[in-house]
């Protein structure tokens, strides 16, 4: 079981002394999570030692470059790939996912088909209805469940025809924390010769992502959302990667990687990013179960595993907390038996409120949480919510502890006995 206190105490922004001595509750986890020290170490140490471009002949600029290959090898760890050059950057997910969709849509004719789900963030929709559109696509949709927020591979299944060529879906919903049956959704799309791409920004800081056991053949996610800097990541097959033609300006590479990142990339957000992997790793090697001498990628897998051990904990105090306030609608899965298929995040209406005034009332007694409909559109207009202010959003990481929930559940519970 994870130690709190030893976790906190890589976090910078958890430190007393950083707030004059009186530490936010982070509950807007989902939205960023906070940075860890490795993080921050490795972005300084990048500027001050090796801050240079690309490709040059100096001493800085060789190390620059291999500190982005040694970077690319460590998420390489962490996801699960097969060679670090599948591994490309970018500004954030989204950026990375409107690049690859233009450039696949390259590749497909009026009448095919792309199906998508409505309970994705709109950076796996958009960049899809768009491509569609350019060129001429039919769109078909899986729909959830407005009950408890799921969908089932066999919904998957009825929508996905001789004439799709992709499926997109997230690996766990932004707004409701269903974690999703990618790896049956992966079957169905290869079952049927399509492509699937795997939105992973939300799952990422919560268990562990091994690509090869997903079958995906595109995997995107975002470092600020496990615990590094602002920037983008995208995993893909070598094979397909490099058969495909990217949009790119002439002086790149014509290969993988190179021929996927355009312009020059924020070298300091990389180095971040392994500082980041590299918390990970202290993780799994301080509280995992793997032996001393495992490789960097057991002891990822074991660090991410401990991390989905601890917020077993913190969900269901928080699904509990909610589920008591009077007036409060949790949307998405609460059942006992089914809490391995949510993460720890939970969005809710409160009887009486706007979601914006709740949130505004929760950070004057120092809890950060989100409100609206955290760009992912489709699912607020599903569940009628859009017009009305979405929902208020908390979620939870592995440097929270129960008693902070106490905390934020207690605020909530005053706040509903105010109506307004």
């Amino acid at each position: 079981m994870l130690d709190p206190a030893a976790v906190r105490a890589h976090f910078p922004a958890l430190d007393p002394l950083n707030h004059g001595g009186a530490v936010p509750l982070y509950f807007d986890n989902p939205a960023g999570t906070q940075i860890a020290s490795e993080a921050m170490s490795r972005m300084q140490d990048y500027l001050v030692h090796r801050n240079a471009n690309h490709g040059g002949a100096s001493r800085a600029s060789r190390e620059s470059d291999a500190m982005v290959h040694d970077t690319r090898a460590a998420l390489a760890d962490f996801l699960g790939a097969a060679l670090p050059e599948e591994i490309s950057f970018g500004q954030n997910m989204t950026s990375l996912t409107l690049h690859v969709s233009r450039c696949l849509g390259a590749e497909l004719s009026p009448g095919d088909e792309i199906v998508l789900t409505r309970l994705d963030h709109d950076a796996n929709v958009s960049p899809w209805l768009l491509m569609a559109k350019d060129r001429g696509c039919t769109v078909r949709w899986v729909d959830f469940d407005p009950g408890d927020c799921t969908w089932c591979a066999d919904e998957l299944s009825r929508q996905v025809t001789k004439r799709t060529k992709l499926v997109a879906a997230g690996m766990a919903s932004n707004a409701t924390g269903t974690i999703n049956p990618v790896a049956e959704a992966a079957k169905i799309a290869h079952d049927a010769g399509a492509l699937f791409f795997v939105d992973a920004v939300h799952y990422a800081p919560h268990g562990p992502i091994d690509v090869a056991s997903i079958g995906c053949d595109l995997l995107a996610c975002s470092a600020y959302k496990f615990f590094g800097p602002h920037v983008g990541v995208l995993w893909g097959r070598y094979a397909l990667m490099d058969r495909l033609s990217a949009y790119k300006v002439r002086p790149a590479g014509d290969t993988p990687p190179d021929k996927w990142e355009t312009g020059t990339q924020s070298f300091e957000s990389i180095a971040g990013t392994a500082g980041a992997i590299e918390y990970l790793e202290w993780l799994g090697r301080r509280f995992g179960a793997v032996a001393s001498s495992a490789a960097r990628k057991e002891a990822l897998k074991a660090g991410m595993e401990a991390i989905r051990d601890y917020e077993e904990s913190l969900s269901t105090a928080m699904r509990d907390g909610l589920s008591s306030t009077r007036g409060l609608r949790i949307y998405g899965i609460t059942d006992s038996g089914r809490m391995d298929s949510r993460a720890p995040t939970y969005s809710f209406t409160l009887e009486g409120w706007k979601p914006r005034r709740i949130c505004e009332e929760l950070d004057k007694a120092g809890i950060y949480a989100s409100d609206g409909n955290y760009y992912a559109p489709e699912v607020t207009t599903r569940l009628g919510l859009e017009g009305a202010g979405g929902m208020v959003r908390v979620g939870a990481a592995h440097y929270n502890t129960l008693a902070e929930i106490e905390r934020l559940v207690e605020s909530l519970r005053e706040i509903a006995e105010r109506r307004v």
